[in-house]
């Protein structure tokens, strides 16, 4: 579900079309008619937004048609009869109108699903990039809870992470309302082992996220920034927007390998250093920890992101400091050690596939979570909740001015805002060097535009200039562009409107028109 596999995430799209001659099925649910599609057993191609009806409509079926387990609901759920009485309203035919696919296809995925023996959901930004994204991951969440399809081999709910490491980013606290090993803020013991290791008193209210950062800088209570391996001029919704917050700014740092375009803008430049000169950890998204190993020598003029990060801590007045990656990472073991406590870099260089949690050095690690509810004798002591959720229409809706929905993604070759591939990927052969339109053959011929035309493209925020490229991968009234090219600054048109609860930015829906240039 939104994730165009083979181009976000190879390495997994290969092992899944190697399944397929395995016997495994795969159901693809996109706006677009994306490369999996090949390999699919059925194409759901639901218009933009639309995953939750679809998935209520499922959850409809498979409780109408009793394909769900009563005892593995009774004994490790709560809220049934809420979800049961949330998605009354959602039959097929319903859903279908609001989707765009067929009731009988509704009907047929969620028996396929709730049969099966085993069964995953694996979703990536084409869900959580809504301004109802949270929702999104709830109704997921739902969808294996009802059916049982969680704690088992083959079978749970996969979130496949947009970028190297966000996992990992998010696990050692770069989360607003989080702590070094995934735990709450709030959690008055777990806080203590910091404070007392650190000597510090730590605000137990959680931080705010980007969006929350952004608004305070517009209204002037944000006055400094400091941005770490991050492109947010090229990256974030509203490019205008952003771009005179950053300007508005009294200080920005940027600590980056690259004088990326927001560095451009910064006051301060931070010379960092890359991947393949460091070392670390990585954590991959089925919580495999992975060494990281320094390749090559730095240039001298050059720091860790951890040494900067110390040389300021201590020049404003907190000593911090450390002689090498390993002697935090033994730190982290230490406080976190119900995720990290049998995982010394000794272990790691050994054994490839080590998962946390792994709370001592005896322990295995843990490859599949959740097997609770599948152990002979488990109580129902943690039950998990249900958490029924409605369908909410995009913000911004085509209509007659602006007549189609542009969506957003990314391209093969090319790594985020492109920064890292676009000029330093010498001898990678690249099979798209520039951005394009992607539009459907009917607008093209409505609009009289070919492959290759240039064409303007324009929200009620900006406007681009970019080639069209004319596929039947998109459906009509949809167009994608991906953001990797910052010549077409393709978030000049994206909207300015955020999940409420994540803070993460509708980039999947906007409203848009197009005229040929040429």
């Amino acid at each position: 579900m939104g994730s165009n596999t083979t181009e976000a995430h190879p390495i997994i799209a290969n092992r899944m079309k190697k399944a397929v001659k395995s016997g495994l099925k795969i159901i693809v649910v996109d706006p677009r008619k994306i490369d999996m599609v090949k390999s699919s057993h059925r194409h759901l191609q639901i218009n933009v937004g639309s995953d939750i009806a679809l998935m209520n409509a499922m959850i409809h079926v498979i409780i109408e048609e009793e394909l769900y387990k009563p005892s593995f609901i009774n004994k490790f759920t709560v809220d049934f009869d809420t979800l049961k009485e949330q998605v009354k309203m959602y039959t097929p035919e319903f859903a279908a109108k609001i989707t765009g696919v067929a009731a009988q296809d509704i009907i047929d995925t969620a028996r396929e699903y709730a049969k099966a023996d085993k069964a995953m959901i694996a979703y990536t930004l084409g869900i959580t990039e809504h301004h109802c994204g949270v929702n999104n991951v709830f109704d997921i969440a739902n969808l294996a809870l009802l059916t049982g399809h969680i704690g088992k081999e083959g079978s749970g709910i996969m979130p496949l992470r947009g970028q190297n490491n966000v996992q990992g980013a998010g696990d050692m606290g770069c989360l607003p309302n989080q702590l070094p090993g995934a735990v709450s803020l709030t959690n008055d013991e777990y806080r203590g082992r910091f404070e007392k290791a650190w000597n510090v008193k730590i605000n137990p209210e959680s931080g705010d996220t980007q969006t929350r950062a952004f608004e305070n800088m517009e209204n002037g209570s944000v006055k400094a920034l400091y941005c770490i391996g991050e492109n947010p001029l090229v990256a974030d919704v509203h490019m205008h927007h952003t771009r005179k917050l950053l300007e508005k700014l009294d200080l920005l740092i940027v600590q980056d390998i690259f004088l990326t375009e927001t560095a451009k803008l910064a006051d301060v430049v931070l010379p960092a250093r890359s991947w393949g000169e460091v070392e670390g950890t990585y954590t991959n998204t089925d919580r495999r920890i992975q060494r990281v190993r320094k390749a090559v020598d730095a240039h001298p003029n050059t720091k860790d992101d951890w040494e900067i990060l110390c040389d300021i801590s201590t020049r404003l007045g907190y000593d911090m400091h450390y002689n090498s990656s390993e002697e935090i990472w033994e730190e982290l073991r230490s406080l976190a050690w119900e995720m990290y406590g049998g995982m010394p870099y000794s272990r790691l260089e050994k054994e490839y596939s080590l998962h946390y949690p792994c709370p001592d050095e005896s322990h295995p690690g843990t490859f599949i979570l959740h097997q609770r509810y599948h152990d002979e004798g488990e109580t129902s002591s943690r039950q998990s909740p249900f958490v029924p959720v409605m369908y909410t229409e995009p913000i911004e809706l085509p209509d007659e001015e602006y007549p189609f929905t542009l969506t957003t993604g990314r391209r093969y070759e090319s790594y985020n805002t492109h920064t890292q591939t676009k000029f330093y990927a010498s001898g990678v052969k690249i099979k798209q060097t520039e951005e394009t339109a992607d539009i459907h053959p009917e607008d093209a011929t409505r609009l009289g535009i070919e492959s290759g035309d240039l064409v303007e493209v324009s929200s009620r925020r900006g406007s681009v200039t970019v080639k069209a490229k004319v596929t039947d991968q998109v459906a009509p009234g949809l167009v994608f562009m991906s953001f990797h090219f910052s010549e077409v600054p393709t978030n000049v048109l994206t909207i300015n409107e955020f999940d409420p609860i994540s803070g993460t930015a509708e980039f999947k829906a906007c409203a848009v028109k197009i005229r040929a240039l040429q």
